[in-house]
């Protein structure tokens, strides 16, 4: 019995192993040509800061990066701002139709974004929200929120009803309650809103590209595509470009590893 078990923890092991190749050989493949110059990835050897120098000049990093960022906080803001909200009504403050709310929230998350993309833009360029960081906002928070409404809508449901009532019998009204008992307890399914929709909205290329017309307001992903567009592609810059892009993401998701994982099997398991 032993035996067996060892040799399947033993297989466990190398599959995990052959995983972990795969998954980690793209980014050291990342690493190792940044530090390249153009006639290096070609065949020639060595290593140099090239490509980096190249990179810092052909595109506003610091800024592109800020406008990544502000993107973003906006977006992640309004999405929690209405997916929390929506979340403690529809879990909390139920009504007859509260069923087919919900049942709305989730056939929005099975639309697909190329269905939408054209009278979204069409939408957009009548509001002139093309001009600045509004328009790829909104279009994120539209994006994100049936998703986490969804998360949040769960995980409130997880809250015993005896704590509201308690709570209504010490006088405290339905607003202060979710303010005071709701959102402290629901701090776990936040940050994997926040996690979650941070690393999708980072590495988004296509609404960045046509909702953000202005080349001052790009962010880092489009900034990288249209680096990309010209007829010959420096490989290592483009490389470069990229570890740099990836950086924030990976951070943010090793920072809150373990919350991200309580948060997705307490909200979605309950």
């Amino acid at each position: 019995m032993k035996l067996k078990m060892k040799r399947k923890e033993a297989i466990i092991f190398v599959v995990m192993t052959l995983f972990a190749v795969v998954m980690i050989y793209p980014f050291y493949f990342m690493i190792n040509t940044s530090f390249k110059s153009n006639a290096q990835f070609l065949g020639a050897k060595g290593h140099s800061m090239l490509s980096w120098h190249k990179l810092f000049q052909a595109l506003p990093v610091g800024r592109q990066l800020l406008n990544s960022t502000v993107v973003c906080a906006g977006s992640i803001a309004i999405i929690l701002v209405v997916s929390t909200m929506a979340g403690y009504s529809l879990s909390k403050l139920r009504s007859k139709l509260s069923w087919l709310f919900f049942l709305g929230i989730v056939g929005a998350m099975l639309i697909p974004l190329q269905s939408i993309i054209i009278p979204a833009y069409i939408n957009a360029s009548h509001l002139n929200l093309l001009t600045g960081y509004w328009g790829a906002i909104f279009i994120y928070a539209a994006l994100g929120t049936p998703f986490a409404t969804f998360l949040m809508t769960s995980y409130f449901r997880g809250l015993p009803d005896d704590l509201i009532e308690a709570a209504i019998c010490d006088g405290l009204s339905y607003r202060r309650i979710f303010s005071k008992i709701a959102i402290p307890l629901a701090i776990p399914a936040i940050v994997t809103i926040i996690v979650l929709q941070f690393i999708q909205i980072w590495d988004d290329l296509l609404v960045g590209l046509l909702f953000i017309q202005d080349p001052n307001y790009r962010t880092i992903t489009v900034g990288l595509g249209a680096l990309s567009a010209g007829r010959t592609t420096d490989i290592p810059v483009l490389m470069a470009g990229s570890l740099l892009s990836a950086i924030p993401a990976v951070a943010v998701y090793l920072i809150f590893q373990r919350q991200l994982v309580n948060g997705l099997t307490a909200g979605i398991g309950k």
